[in-house]
């Protein structure tokens, strides 16, 4: 096959997949066995506009590697801060598939990712007030792959730029969500979830504030010395993470509060694989669930497999 004639998928990725197929999509490679514990490390070389990631993974009868550029001085330039492709790949003979936009497929992941978290940490009975710290592409994903889980009341939206806070809240109004505003961060006392998607690389509230049975989901950061939750908060929770070996090697919002001597590695509730396998969780009590993500590339050959399947029928 030539590199004409390789199908490229851009970035209407979004729409070829609802964020409800991409969440099914990781949960149904977890229900059939993929243990997330033996996909390979993340690589990152810095170079001078910032870091290059090579993030690959097989699974079943398809392979692929996301090549991903992050380069913090892109947003004074009006671009996307987060670039990259991704080579999907048949299994069997590692011959090329299809080539993806990186950074639309990063976009449908993430939130999914989330969402599938979500779907097992909290409860159905009554509909969410959120707080979501973040106002780029993730965090607009977020909210599309929330309502795919779970009915919203609310959603109050903490940004650093107030015009795209406004945006994303009257976004957020436009899918539905009786009521969006913006806020700051101690709306977080009255959230049943809170959701982080920044690239903050300090703690965004503080998490004394976060009430019992509440669930918190941090996105932003793979990096060993970024955060974007305390210790305080990290200390009280359950904590789920998508694979131990993941967490214990890129998540400063536990390696942070590991290294204070707050937290030991025991401090691990459990992992996504379990919540999807297992048998249910317990009614919330006194204890908020935090979830920290740091993004994995069995997510990415999931996702992009699922977009392949849609595009191709």
């Amino acid at each position: 096959m030539t590199a004409d004639a390789l199908p490229y998928l851009d970035a209407a990725v979004t729409r070829l997949l609802a964020p409800a197929a991409a969440v099914e999509a990781l949960a149904e490679v977890l229900r059939e066995g993929l243990d997330p514990e033996t996909c390979p490390a993340r690589s990152a070389v810095p170079v001078p506009a910032g870091e290059l990631l090579l993030m690959p993974a097989a699974s079943g009868s398809w392979a692929g590697v996301k090549i991903a550029g992050v380069a913090p001085g892109n947003a004074a330039l009006g671009l996307p801060r987060i670039t990259g492709s991704y080579l999907l790949l048949d299994g069997a003979t590692l011959r090329p598939r299809a080539l993806l936009d990186g950074a639309a497929l990063t976009a449908l992941r993430t939130p999914a990712v989330s969402a599938l978290a979500i779907r097992h940490l909290t409860a159905r009975e009554r509909p969410l007030d959120v707080v979501l710290f973040g106002s780029g592409p993730q965090a607009y994903g977020h909210v599309d792959a929330l309502l795919a889980v779970r009915k919203l009341a609310s959603v109050t939206v903490v940004g650093r730029d107030r015009g795209r806070a406004e945006g994303l809240a009257a976004y957020a109004r436009g899918t539905g969500v009786p009521e969006a505003r913006t806020g700051t961060a101690e709306a977080v006392a009255g959230a049943d979830l809170v959701v982080c998607c920044t690239t903050a690389r300090r703690p965004l509230f503080d998490g004394r504030l976060v009430g019992p049975g509440a669930v918190v989901v941090a996105v932003g950061s793979h990096e060993p010395d970024a955060r974007e939750t305390d210790t305080a908060l990290v200390r009280r929770s359950e904590v789920w993470v998508e694979a131990r070996t993941a967490a214990l090697r890129e998540a400063g919002d536990l390696l942070i509060p590991e290294a204070e001597g707050a937290i030991g590695p025991g401090h691990l509730t459990g992992t996504l694989a379990d919540l999807v396998r297992g048998p249910g969780l317990p009614v919330p009590g006194h204890a908020p669930r935090l979830f920290k993500s740091v993004g994995m590339a069995w997510q990415d050959l999931a996702v992009a497999v699922a977009v392949h399947r849609a595009a191709t029928g």
